[in-house]
């Protein structure tokens, strides 16, 4: 299935997404290609953001603003996601039906790549209107839409059929 067919489908059921994504063959670079994907999209959410900030403070340049944004999103978020989705699978060990490290990961960076139209709007949001109770409530919804994918599609791993180490 096209891969905007599964992010809206995780809109209406993302532990089914998730089930049917594991039920395909393991492919790390399918998941690393989730986590790239949602990195380089929420660095692209960032630009209104950083056009702003530049706009009312210009000590530091736009391009200047675009190379440490992509920096963080492109190469040292994605380090420090496979960290978290590590430090998750030392934790979940303590669960009777454990999610394997690859499950864990397609969940979690499925999460991400799945919430990130939402990210769109924030970064719109933010470069548009600028901080105030319009942006802090798209962030809250990120949040609890990020939370639910996550852990829906962690619950839909544990009961997946197949147990990958």
């Amino acid at each position: 299935m096209a891969i905007t067919r599964n992010i809206t489908a995780t809109y209406r059921g993302p532990g089914r997404v998730v089930a049917r994504i594991l039920a395909d063959q393991v492919r790390e670079d399918r998941v690393l290609y989730f986590l790239i994907t949602a990195c380089v999209v929420i660095f692209i959410a960032q630009a209104p953001y950083q056009s702003r900030e530049a706009h009312l403070d210009d000590t530091v340049p736009f391009q200047a603003r675009l190379y440490w944004s992509a920096f963080l999103w492109i190469f040292i978020f994605p380090l420090m996601m496979y960290a978290l989705a590590g430090l998750v699978w030392l934790v979940s060990r303590v669960m009777p039906r454990a999610p394997s490290g690859y499950e864990i990961r397609v969940a979690l960076f499925w999460a991400l790549l799945a919430s990130t139209p939402i990210v769109l709007l924030l970064g719109l949001t933010a470069g548009l209107v600028g901080p105030g109770p319009a942006l802090q409530s798209i962030a809250l919804l990120w949040c609890a839409v990020f939370s639910w994918f996550w852990v829906a599609g962690t619950l839909a791993a544990r009961q997946s059929e197949r147990h990958i180490t």
